[in-house]
């Protein structure tokens, strides 16, 4: 019997051989993300996607002022939740939302109806750390990414806000997102907070628990996690050694836009209703970066 003809097939072989000559590639190498996830028009709606925005017995805490109560975590995605409990929670509260390790996110309270809320998640990216530090940061990154930011002359001033909530210090508008490198695959990521032991991020794709993740938020700038959480489409990173919130700068940021297209469980008859508009404290990027020159004249 010819071995290397039984093994691998040939001319003289009429049997199936035991393995094939030709080699399939353990991982991908492509040179873009398109080709990195090639993706079919039945995966977006792929079930096991819709499923895991209803959560089963999850429990998480919510801030509402000094007090904090654990609530049931129905569902979350694309930029809020839906919660229930026995809790007192208005409509256009703003709560945080407590998801798990660095898992804090700022939202408001959207409907109540029969001890459920729904809760629209703050567009913007928020910065864990104290607040000199977050202007330093901000400064920077505003003096890299927007050079040519014009001032404006009556942003120092501080307005009488418009809307059910006026109280709080104003936001900055800006987002960061980046690409997370899992599982052979490259996923495009939110980021909706970061500090330096770790960061909350939306991802559409399913990502382990346990994993160890590359976060990329900038071609100069990367960093390894662990996935702690994931719930729905939020997931927890914990870093593998601390991370200097500086180098944010090297990362340029977009800007919050003031629409957004809320899911199914948060629509409400006020379409442009939503709290994190200019007129619930969002600051523009010129009123931003005269309140960051006054910092510097402290």
């Amino acid at each position: 019997m010819n071995i290397r003809a039984k093994i691998l097939g040939g001319a003289s072989s009429s049997e199936k051989p035991i393995l094939s000559a030709k080699k399939k590639p353990r991982g991908a190498k492509v040179d873009s993300l398109d080709g990195l996830i090639a993706r079919e028009e039945a995966r977006t709606n792929h079930s096991r996607f819709d499923d895991r925005h209803r959560l089963l017995d999850e429990v998480v805490k919510v801030t509402s002022g000094r007090k904090s109560r654990e609530v049931s975590l129905i569902n979350v995605s694309g930029g809020g939740a839906m919660i229930g409990g026995n809790i007192s929670l208005a409509l256009w509260d703003k709560v945080e939302l407590h998801l798990g390790e660095n898992g804090t996110v700022e939202c408001v309270v959207r409907w109540v109806k029969d001890g459920r809320f729904g809760l629209e998640f703050a567009h913007e990216t928020r910065i864990d750390c104290g607040v000199d530090k977050q202007a330093a940061i901000l400064r920077e990154v505003i003096r890299k990414s927007f050079p040519d930011l014009e001032f404006e002359a009556d942003s120092s001033r501080e307005e009488q806000r418009e809307g059910p909530e006026g109280r709080g210090a104003r936001r900055h508008p800006m987002v960061w997102s980046g690409l997370l490198h899992h599982d052979y695959e490259s996923s495009p990521v939110r980021v909706r907070n970061i500090s330096a032991t770790g960061a909350m991020i939306e991802c559409t794709d399913m990502l382990t628990i346990g994993s160890e993740p590359l976060l990329e938020l900038g071609p100069e700038l990367s960093v390894s996690a662990v996935v702690a959480w994931v719930l729905g489409d939020q997931a927890g990173l914990r870093f593998s050694k601390p991370f200097d919130l500086d180098e944010l700068a090297r990362s340029r940021p977009g800007v919050a836009g003031s629409r957004w297209t809320p899911p199914a469980y948060l629509e409400t008859a006020e379409e442009d209703s939503s709290p994190w508009g200019e007129h619930w404290g969002r600051m523009s990027l010129g009123e931003l970066r005269t309140q960051l020159e006054g910092f510097l004249k402290r």
